[in-house]
């Protein structure tokens, strides 16, 4: 396995924060996993494949007006990793912010499994 770095993370951080969906799926295995954190399921949203992820990433893009991913931090254990962050967007009811993490797989130097977390905001 090819070894992730926190810098390859803040790279695919900063292709989140750009809304480059395909930088983000350059750095994804071709039989990438994506879990959002919404959805109705026990996983949430469940994407397999790039195009499948690539529905899912443009779906998060186009319903979070101006998401970011911010204040991000990392930590790598063999093929897993963790990002925590906090997300700021404007949607429909107004301007949201929420503490969130990113739980990975890494397989040949890539991301294969993106299963994401947020918490539930109740104000």
């Amino acid at each position: 396995m090819t070894q992730i770095t926190t810098a390859f993370l803040d790279t695919f951080g900063d292709a989140w924060n750009r809304h480059d969906t395909d930088a983000i799926l350059s750095m994804m295995t071709d039989d990438c996993v994506f879990q959002n954190s919404a959805g109705r399921g026990p996983h949430g949203k469940r994407s397999e494949g790039h195009a499948e992820v690539r529905k899912g990433i443009e779906k998060v893009f186009s319903n979070l007006k101006d998401v970011r991913w911010n204040n991000s931090k990392h930590f790598i254990a063999g093929d897993r990793g963790v990002t925590e962050w906090i997300m700021t967007a404007v949607t429909p009811d107004g301007p949201l912010e929420v503490e969130g993490c990113d739980i990975f797989t890494f397989r040949d130097g890539k991301v294969a499994v993106k299963n994401s977390y947020i918490k539930h905001r109740t104000d």
